[in-house]
């Protein structure tokens, strides 16, 4: 079973935002979604400023099976992007929710998580 850490939230194209700090959130992408995509090539990041929409696609992951776009699970301004993957596009597949992380987002203030997925309801949607 794919592990699902309880303090994030997630959305059903298999992204996952940590919301905890109030000002700014980290985005990545899920276990289960690095395990579907198998070992990870390449990791196409946005330029740090770009603003973006939810739901919009604000990058792409690569990998020996497929292409697959990532999707910005709330609206906000990118703050940072871990320059790490550009090396180290594996560290997706070895640590998704710590190491692996891919940007860091200042949410746009009427941002809501509220149609975001709990760890129980991502857990039901992957089943």
């Amino acid at each position: 079973m794919s592990e699902i850490p309880p303090h994030l939230k997630y959305t059903k194209e298999h992204e996952w935002i940590d919301s905890q700090n109030e000002d700014s959130f980290n985005v990545g992408i899920t276990d289960h979604a690095q395990d579907s995509l198998g070992d990870v090539t390449f990791v196409e990041l946005p330029e740090i400023g770009s603003k973006f929409t939810k739901g919009a696609v604000f990058g792409v992951v690569e990998s020996v099976k497929a292409a697959s776009d990532l999707y910005m699970p709330v609206g906000g301004e990118v703050l940072e992007i871990n320059e790490k993957l550009a090396d180290s596009p594996e560290l997706l597949n070895q640590s998704p929710y710590v190491s692996g992380w891919l940007v860091k987002i200042k949410p746009d203030s009427n941002n809501s998580l509220g149609d975001l997925l709990s760890a129980t309801q991502y857990e039901e949607e992957i089943r």
